[in-house]
């Protein structure tokens, strides 16, 4: 065991850690959150747009768009556990960051050459590889420089920061779209200059702190990490709950369909969502260290669900749906995506922390790039009621199931009364 009982159960919200001064964000934190402001801004202007291009412009089926949302998903965990190991070897997890930064910026450069559905794919593929490289190291950094009881805020403002690139990158292509009728080469050629900022950014201004003398150099095998208890239940819970993940690019397409928004409102949707995952990114990792990270990250899942009947019950079409259903998937972000992080890194040892990271990154990933698949071609077998009705009964399942488990293994997160 790598952390003392009584630890392990502050983690897993058994007790409550006792409220102490509140420390400043270590600037690592700050710097790293502006890059990753910089280079969403440039993701989420490509990632805004595709959807209704690929689907409505260029005629894909649902199934291949699952497929390809899949690869979307999945691709990242090509070089997780590589970039992580690497980067945990060398103790030069900002060089393999900045790799994968840079590789992601050739990315956007490379979607003004190409010109089919699946020459498009591959390219973000490559593009979500360089994401897959730079997460965990980037994510180590962050973890590092800031002590086990402070990983949910610390986790909270960089996801904020990263979410406000979020919200900018989609209104930066409706702006775009809306000056330039199918101006989806002008979207890429700004995508590919904010890209190139972000890289810039992070070779001058992030300061990573030499590893200190007592760090032993990481030697052991990945799958040692799989024999500390809590990375393994994390690892176990991402995957079972990944697999039954409705993507968001598939809920804004169930949106558009049920207001017949037009084309160029389409990128709005995502704004929506990452207003409400900025506003409530730093909160829920407040509450996520008081109050138990497994605990939050579960019922971010929950919310995730509420969001999925909203579009199955008969709502009639029309503000009130797409506030709630913005609203929740907002939350279900604020309450999983830096929380599962900061809940791995509490328990993970210094000189594995970046491989550990991947570890859990790499389960998760590839149950979400199953279920992007499963899920498209549920739509296509059964149609979009069916298919979302099917995923959040697997997902409702998957929580009790973790909920199960947690209550006779005596760990765990508890649900509160």
């Amino acid at each position: 065991m790598y952390l003392s009982t009584s630890r392990a159960a502050d983690i897993a919200g058994h007790t409550r850690p006792a409220r102490g001064p509140v420390r400043a964000v270590p600037g690592t934190v700050i710097v790293l959150g502006l890059v990753s402001l910089v280079t969403d801004v440039s993701a989420e202007m490509v990632t805004a747009v595709l959807p209704l291009y690929l689907v409505a412009g260029l005629g894909m089926s649902p199934l291949a768009f699952g497929a390809l949302d899949g690869l979307h998903q999945g691709a990242t965990a090509l070089l997780r556990i590589v970039g992580g190991r690497v980067a945990d070897r060398t103790r030069r997890r900002k060089l393999v960051a900045g790799t994968g930064y840079a590789l992601s910026a050739a990315c956007k450069a490379a979607l003004l050459a190409v010109t089919t559905p699946w020459s498009v794919a591959a390219v973000l593929a490559a593009d979500r590889a360089g994401k897959g490289l730079r997460t965990a190291p980037r994510d180590a950094l962050i973890s590092l420089s800031c002590p086990p009881e402070d990983q949910g805020r610390a986790f909270g403002v960089h996801r904020a920061l990263d979410t406000a690139g979020a919200l900018l990158g989609p209104l930066a292509a409706f702006g775009v779209l809306w000056v330039v009728v199918d101006g989806y080469d002008t979207v890429f050629t700004v995508s590919c200059c904010t890209a190139v900022l972000g890289v810039v950014m992070l070779a001058l201004f992030v300061r990573e702190a030499p590893a200190p003398a007592s760090e032993p150099p990481a030697r052991a095998p990945v799958r040692t990490l799989l024999r500390i208890p809590e990375l393994r239940r994390l690892c176990l819970t991402a995957a079972a709950l990944g697999l039954f993940t409705v993507g968001d690019a598939f809920l804004y397409l169930l949106l558009q369909r049920r207001l017949d928004l037009p084309v160029a409102y389409f990128p709005l949707l995502a704004v929506g969502t990452a207003a409400v995952f900025l506003l409530a990114a730093v909160p829920a990792g407040r509450i996520a260290d008081r109050l138990g990270r497994q605990r939050v990250f579960l019922g971010g899942h929950v919310l995730l669900i509420g969001a999925c009947l909203l579009l199955l019950v008969p709502v009639p079409a029309g503000p009130p749906l797409v506030v709630g259903v913005l609203v929740l998937l907002g939350l279900f972000y604020a309450a999983t995506d830096g929380v599962l992080m900061a809940a791995a890194g509490a328990v993970l040892p210094a000189e594995l922390r970046t491989t550990g990271l991947a570890v859990l990154q790499t389960a998760q990933a590839l149950a979400r790039f199953a279920g992007s698949v499963l899920f498209g071609a549920a739509w296509t077998l059964w149609g979009p009621g069916p298919a979302l009705a099917t995923a959040a009964g697997g997902m409702l399942l998957a929580l009790t199931s973790v909920g199960v488990a947690a209550a006779f293994g005596g760990r765990g997160p508890r649900v509160p009364s």
